[in-house]
């Protein structure tokens, strides 16, 4: 762990690195003004234990940077670059995108230290966003966790918290499977109509720089209503622990998809099992981005990461949600520690 202050650049930043028992670790660098280490150290094992349950040769590790995502350009420009240089030794780790940052912030990572993956195009990458690689997975992980209550993805009713780069790309992805998005909500509020939503329309409205709740037709919901929305599959894809003990309470839906990382705390985690509530933990369903950014270091090609992504997160959603004898995210944690003790059993740590 490594905590980084330059007050003359205005620059904190925390970057953890977890574990590099199954190779370098790779993780993204979060933007935003409320992050802490706490919350790094959190994400960067979260990182450790979904690249070793996707099988990928990486370990986990993840940065956070106080600041504006929304702030002009050459503002978040002078922040990342300054970050990157500051962890210009950590060789262990691979920096990639998360929340408030995006491939051309890899590509200014990139040019300061010559490691990063979510590249632009135009660098050899795989654009994480554009291809909507975490939402991809997120809506396998939907189809198989529809599939096992006995759900049919047509028709089955969707909502979405956090409709950014994740949740938009889950939701247009579940719409081309027939499934029908009957709440989303940003940081502005939300928006519900039980008849459904225009996806492709409401991410135009996103594009065009206007937030969820404005969009038209349907009713506007306060913050945080999202959660009490009729629906069958309910999808965090902001921050973390939006689903508390209280949240979990309200909650109306049959299955939830983890789209965010650490998006449920341990109490609302128990509580949702007690109430037979399916949950598809982050480490397995949102794994579509590393697993991109894993092909992408190995010089692979859009169509070979999004086979791959399927591949694996069918694979593992499958394996967590069969597992009888204990709840998907226990499943989902003893076979990534498991990978992980083996992978440490083949290393001689100083």
């Amino acid at each position: 762990m490594a905590a980084i202050h330059e007050p003359r650049l205005g620059l904190r930043a925390v970057v953890v690195v977890d574990n590099v028992a199954c190779g370098r670790a790779i993780g993204g660098v979060r933007l935003a003004p409320d992050v802490n280490a706490e919350e790094c150290f959190r994400l960067a094992r979260a990182m450790t234990l979904k690249n070793a349950a996707a099988g990928l040769p990486h370990g986990g590790g993840k940065s956070v940077i106080v600041g504006d995502p929304h702030a002009p350009a050459e503002e978040r420009e002078r922040l990342v670059r300054a970050f990157a240089h500051a962890i210009r030794d950590l060789r262990d780790y691979v920096p990639g995108p998360d929340m408030g940052t995006d491939e051309t912030a890899m590509a200014w990572v990139l040019d300061e230290i010559g490691r990063a993956v979510g590249l632009p195009r135009a660098l050899g990458g795989i654009p994480l966003d554009e291809i909507g690689a975490t939402g991809f997975g997120v809506a396998i992980a939907t189809e198989v966790a529809c599939e096992h209550v006995g759900i049919e993805t047509r028709g089955a009713r969707i909502a979405v918290q956090g409709f950014g780069a994740v949740g938009r790309n889950a939701a247009l992805y579940l719409a081309d499977r027939g499934a029908v998005l009957v709440a989303a909500a940003d940081s502005a509020g939300g928006i519900h109509a039980p008849g459904g939503l225009d996806v492709a329309a409401l991410v135009a409205h996103k594009d065009a720089g206007c937030a969820v709740p404005t969009f038209r037709p349907g009713a506007p919901l306060d913050d945080g209503e999202i959660v009490g929305v009729d629906c069958d599959v309910w999808i965090p894809a902001a921050r973390p622990d939006v689903l508390t003990e209280t949240s979990a309470l309200r909650l109306r839906a049959r299955i939830v998809v983890e789209g965010a990382n650490i998006p449920t705390t341990a109490a609302a985690d128990r509580l949702l099992a007690d109430r037979g509530v399916i949950v598809v933990p982050d480490i397995i369903a949102n794994a579509g981005g590393v697993i991109t950014a894993a092909v992408e270091l190995r010089g692979g090609t859009d169509a070979q990461a999004l086979a791959v992504v399927e591949e694996r997160i069918r694979t593992n959603t499958t394996h967590v949600l069969d597992a009888g004898d204990t709840s998907p995210r226990a499943a989902a944690h003893r076979m990534a520690h498991e990978r992980v003790r083996e992978a440490m059993s083949y290393r001689r740590f100083a």
